[in-house]
């Protein structure tokens, strides 16, 4: 199924049936709260082993899903199921199947790391004779061996993280759901948080909700993106960087015109200038009217030595189909 926004042809996965390999299937997702539709029917899959980047705007639905995903807020309509299990009617055998960092980690400053993640995996009900295994291995997948010991108050906001990672992942659940992971965190610990990101989409499902863009394309597998409620794009990564927002290219000139000279030229819907001499060029409807520029290049000299088809980021995708948002 294709929709169009301004610029791009958004492509939404179509949601097949029931599959033993989702750990997470909604369908129809809707939130209202009075006359406001928060969340508007929203399909949604995750798959074993795979990272979900879950991005949107401020207002455009995000919290509002995750809290129904979770089972701390229920839906107006529709369903989630975990690893096959129905949320609503079973929601303790569900909830068992997901580990959740919120965005603000729900730490003990007073406690050690190994007395709270005990803590956590009693919580989750990790039988009694399984917690210390259960927290020895948290602590070495999230790079906390030898920090067992220390006071959670002492530890840098890099280490804090991660003891709020580890609490999520203690149980072992099949989905981990993570909430702006890396807010707050240096160049260096956010190159570190991105590796366990990577490692945890191993052996888990994982959701990650961030608004800091490169961070989901450097360890995501697939994105989505709500506005007003709804899911606007849907796609794979991979597919993301080989998408290309309809007839754009960019254009290198030794000696450019004005800006108002090429976005004049026969055929060119708009023209920006990236760099004082590379330029991106939107075509507009018709013929391709790439010939006819490079030989109006030619013809005045701008002394042309590259012309190539302008690849998309998801900065791309995200600004365009959200950048219309409305005040509410």
């Amino acid at each position: 199924m294709h929709c169009t926004s301004t610029d791009f042809t958004v492509k939404i996965a179509t949601m097949p049936g029931h599959d033993s390999a989702a750990t997470i299937l909604a369908r129809g997702l809707t939130r209202s709260f009075g006359g406001h539709i928060a969340v508007n029917g929203v399909d949604l899959e995750l798959r074993r082993g795979e990272v979900l980047g879950f991005l949107g705007p401020n207002g455009a639905g995000k919290t509002t899903t995750m809290q129904m995903l979770t089972g701390n807020l229920a839906p107006s309509r529709g369903s989630v199921s975990i690893c096959g299990i129905d949320l609503l009617e079973e929601p303790v055998a569900a909830k068992a199947r997901i580990g959740y960092l919120p965005e603000v980690p729900p730490l003990y400053r007073e406690l050690t790391v190994d007395e709270y993640l005990v803590l956590a995996a009693a919580l989750h009900r990790v039988p009694r004779a399984r917690r210390r295994d259960a927290v020895s291995a948290a602590r070495s997948r999230c790079g906390l061996a030898d920090a067992g010991r220390k006071l959670i108050g002492t530890l840098s906001k890099g280490y804090q993280q991660r003891v709020g990672i580890a609490q999520a992942i203690v149980h072992a659940p099949d989905v981990v759901i993570l909430d702006e992971p890396t807010v707050g965190l240096d160049p260096n610990q956010i190159r570190e948080s991105r590796g366990l990101i990577r490692e945890l989409g191993g052996a888990h499902s994982v959701i990650l909700c961030t608004h800091i863009l490169p961070e989901v394309e450097a360890v995501c597998d697939r994105v989505q993106i709500m506005h007003h409620g709804n899911i606007v794009y849907s796609d794979t990564i991979a597919a993301l960087k080989q998408f290309h927002s309809g007839s754009t290219v960019l254009l290198a000139l030794r000696r450019p015109p004005a800006l108002a000279e090429l976005a004049a030229l026969p055929g060119i819907a708009s023209a920006e200038a990236v760099e004082p001499t590379l330029f991106r060029i939107q075509f507009g409807p018709g013929p391709d009217p790439t010939d006819a520029l490079v030989q109006q290049a030619a013809a005045r000299d701008w002394g042309l030595y590259q012309l190539k088809p302008a690849q998309t980021s998801l900065e791309d995708v995200f600004v365009n189909l959200t950048r219309r948002e409305e005040t509410h």
